[in-house]
Parts: structure tokens; C-alpha cells; sequence
């Protein structure tokens, strides 16, 4: 991770960690780098928070004054500005977006031309910028001066390939959506209701300020609570940029991206569809995951946390699923990015095919109880690496042994340390996650 970049772009507070100034020099940097040799197009997108205007106001003019073009396709989700940059030939892509982050945080991520996240040298390059470790770049004059045009065409071509995908109807199937008050807000219940499914929808009023707030993937008790009070067949959430997305099965009960991937991959393997029989996860994964894939004949490779390293491990190796815990799924097949409305679209494929319900498809999977918090820091890498640190987790693994595990690890985006337990009961978790916070706290580097 570098200064301002870490797994999942730019993020902070919007005009504290990320202000417009930030967002100005990322769009000159980005369209003198790709206007090089001819002049460059870029794609933009952004999510409901009130700063993301004023941040992809900031991004048009660097762009522009950089000589580049940039096409805004305004509110929209991080795989339709993934898709469109693919498919469109456009240079770069730029989502504006902190995910599932309270909405005075923001942030941005960029889009290589095959839609996949930006490589990190090119991110590096642009820290040099902002830092003015690199000289200034040159403004465009003239004739030279880019443009910045409507594009909201992109994201009803990106609804008209999502309908393009299912092979078959969903007709009568009741389904709850959480859109999180974010950029699925005018997707996610227009796809549906085009695929014949009784459509209920929450949470997809957007403000400005009630993104992600008590909606969406991060409170899932929202939607449980709805799918079990309105009788529903299943439900789906998705968080503010609709890059990931957590069901819910008939009986109100979660089935989070494990569960998702537990799904996907047995109905991929039993249609000859899963390449290599392998399923990529990260190392946030739960042990149930892994039995239950072992029963299957269903091999798995771990990375680190983060759905851009998922990518990178399923485009170096040719698989074809893979995903996060948190409901990053991706369909190499159909997307290059997490995408939580295709992931609902691939869950009922499941569920239609089958003939079952989505807590008949998940009743083998046994997940082992699982318990994180988060502890906020001054200094995420010494207190990760702090020799006290270290004693209590490699105590609390040796007890644990094969009966559970322990993670602990830098936050990619906040200054965090999470740490996480999975044991046989909740009890044991909670005492051995207790434990080693506690010794975090002694260290004196916590907020």
C-alpha cells in the first residue's frame, strides 16, 4: 500500500484525508500519463455522498486541463464504470466512491482500460504528483483543452448487459433488495423487475448523507428483519457502490460471500462451468468454507484481503470465481471487479436451476463461529508488528490449533487493526479476541 492508495483507491474524509486538491491532481496526472501519444478518454462514475460532485468536478478539471477527455456517466455502481471502460475503449475508468464507508468519508478508484484496478506503479507515480516529488506537468492549450461530456448511456448499456446474463425468467419469486441508499438505488429493482421477479425494495432514497447509514451490506439485520416480516423468498444487500453484495434466505438467515462462493462454486462444478475446480478466496475466509469445499472436490488458493488481489490471482491462473467474505464476488466469466447486483443474478440462477431455495442450497455448509473487531491506531504497522503483539497471537493460535484460527491485520483503507478469531464456540472467540486486543492497547498506540 502506498501513502494515499491502499487496496481499494484513494479513501478518507472528503476535505481531510481527500480533498479536492487531491482529486485535481489525480485527474492532471491521469490524463497527461494516458494522453501521451493521443489525446485520452475517460470514463467517470460516482456514488450518492454529497462530496462525490464536488470530487468529480475536481477530477473533470485536472483531466481536461491535461488535455484528456472525460465522459461522466454520473450515479452509478464501480462494475458498470468497470464494464463501460472494457467495453467502451476508454483509457482509464474512475469510480468516485468510499464503498461502505459512512458518507463524509470518500474516496477514488481507477480503472485500467480492461476494468480491472489500476496497476499500483501508475498509483505510485501519482502519489510523486501530489507530493511534488515530479515535475509540474504541462497544461494543454488551445484546440488541445479536453472536453467533458454526459455518458449516461454507459450505465443503461451496463443494466442491458446485466439482463443479457440470467437464462432464465424470475418470475413470481419475491426478492428483497437493500440498495443502501447508494448507487444501485436506480439499478438493482429495475433489472429485477424486468426479469419477472416480485420486486421489494429498501433503503433507495439517497440524500446525500444516508449512505450506508443502518442499510445496506454492513447492517444486514435491516434486511433480514424485512425478508422475515414480508414472507420473502431471499434477499440481497448491497453497499454504497454496489461492488459486493450478502443474501438472506428465507428464513431471515445471512448468507454472507462464503456462503455465496459455497453456492456459486457447487452449482459451477456441478455444470462443468468451475475452471481448474478451483475457487480463489481470501485469507478472511471461514474454515467451514474450506471443509466444506474439501467434501466437494473443490480446490481453493488464499490471498491477501482485498477483491483486487482475488482478481489478480484468478487472471494469473484462469479461474473463473472468486471473492471476499465481505461479498466482493467476482465472475471472471461476465465481470474483471466485484459486482453485487450480478452476484444476486448468479445466486437466483442457482436457486432457479436447482429448484431450491437458497437455505436448502447452504444446509451443508457448517460455518464455524467468527468474531472481529477493529482497534483503532496511531502506527498500523508497529502495532501489528509489536513483539507483545506477536506473543499473544501465536499463544492464542497455539491453543486454538485445528479447532480455529487466528488473523490479525492492517485495514487497508482505515487505521485499523482487525482482529479476528474463529473457534468452536462464541464464547472462546470473544475471550481470545478480548486478549489480544488488550495487549494492543498496552503497547500505547491506540487512538
Amino acid at each position: 500500500m502506498g501513502k494515499y492508495f491502499g487496496t481499494d483507491g484513494f479513501r478518507g474524509e472528503a476535505n481531510i484525508d481527500l480533498t479536492v486538491e487531491h482529486a485535481y491532481k489525480v485527474g492532471r496526472y491521469l490524463g497527461w500519463y494516458f494522453s501521451r501519444e493521443s489525446q485520452a478518454n475517460i470514463v467517470i462514475g460516482k456514488d450518492t455522498r454529497r462530496s462525490s460532485y464536488m470530487f468529480e468536478y475536481a477530477l473533470v478539471a485536472g483531466i481536461t486541463a491535461s488535455g484528456a477527455n472525460a465522459s461522466l456517466m454520473h450515479v452509478t455502481t464501480t462494475p458498470s464504470v468497470s464494464y463501460i471502460t472494457r467495453t467502451d475503449g476508454f483509457d482509464c475508468g474512475i469510480m468516485i466512491s468510499a464503498s461502505h464507508n459512512p458518507y463524509y468519508d470518500n474516496g477514488i478508484k481507477i480503472l485500467d482500460s480492461n476494468g480491472h484496478k489500476m496497476s499500483s506503479d501508475i498509483e505510485d507515480k501519482i502519489e510523486d504528483y501530489i507530493d511534488g516529488l515530479i515535475e509540474e506537468l504541462p497544461l494543454a492549450q488551445r484546440e488541445h483543452v479536453g472536453a467533458a461530456s454526459d455518458y449516461s448511456v454507459g450505465r443503461n448499456r451496463y443494466i442491458g448487459y446485466l439482463l443479457s446474463i440470467p437464462t432464465r425468467a424470475f418470475k413470481n419469486i419475491r426478492v428483497g433488495l437493500d440498495c443502501s441508499n447508494g448507487s444501485s438505488s436506480d439499478i438493482a429493482k429495475a433489472v429485477f423487475d424486468a426479469l419477472g421477479a416480485k420486486t421489494y425494495v429498501i433503503n433507495n432514497n439517497p440524500n446525500g448523507f444516508n449512505i450506508n447509514r443502518n442499510c445496506g451490506s454492513t447492517h444486514i439485520e435491516v434486511l433480514q428483519e424485512y425478508v422475515r416480516k414480508n414472507g420473502l423468498d431471499v434477499g440481497f444487500a448491497y453497499d454504497g457502490d454496489a461492488d459486493r453484495c450478502i443474501a438472506v434466505d428465507e428464513f431471515g438467515r445471512v448468507v454472507d460471500g462464503d456462503g455465496i462462493l459455497y453456492v456459486c462454486g457447487k452449482f459451477a462444478k456441478s455444470h462443468g462451468e468451475l475452471e481448474n475446480d478451483t475457487v480463489v478466496t481470501t485469507i478472511m475466509s471461514n474454515l467451514g468454507l474450506y471443509k466444506a469445499f474439501d467434501e466437494l472436490d473443490i480446490r481453493y488458493e488464499k490471498t491477501a484481503v482485498g477483491d483486487k488481489y482475488v482478481n489478480e490471482n484468478m487472471v494469473a491462473n484462469g479461474h473463473v470465481l472468486g471473492g471476499e467474505q465481505s461479498g466482493h464476488i467476482i465472475f471472471s466469466k461476465h465481470a474483471t471487479t466485484g459486482d453485487g447486483i450480478l452476484t444476486s443474478l448468479k445466486v437466483m440462477e442457482a436457486m432457479i436451476e436447482s429448484k431450491k431455495t437458497l437455505a436448502q442450497l447452504t444446509e451443508n455448509l457448517k460455518i464455524y463461529p467468527q468474531l472481529m473487531k477493529n482497534v483503532r491506531v496511531t502506527d498500523k504497522k508497529a502495532a501489528q508488528e509489536h513483539p507483545a503483539v506477536q506473543a499473544i497471537i501465536k499463544e492464542v493460535g497455539d491453543e486454538l490449533g485445528s479447532n480455529g484460527r487466528v488473523l490479525v491485520r492492517e485495514s487497508g483503507t482505515e487505521p485499523l487493526i482487525r482482529v479476528m478469531v474463529e473457534a468452536a464456540t462464541d464464547e472462546i472467540c470473544k475471550k481470545n479476541v478480548d486478549k489480544i486486543i488488550d495487549v494492543i492497547k498496552e503497547t500505547g498506540l491506540v487512538k
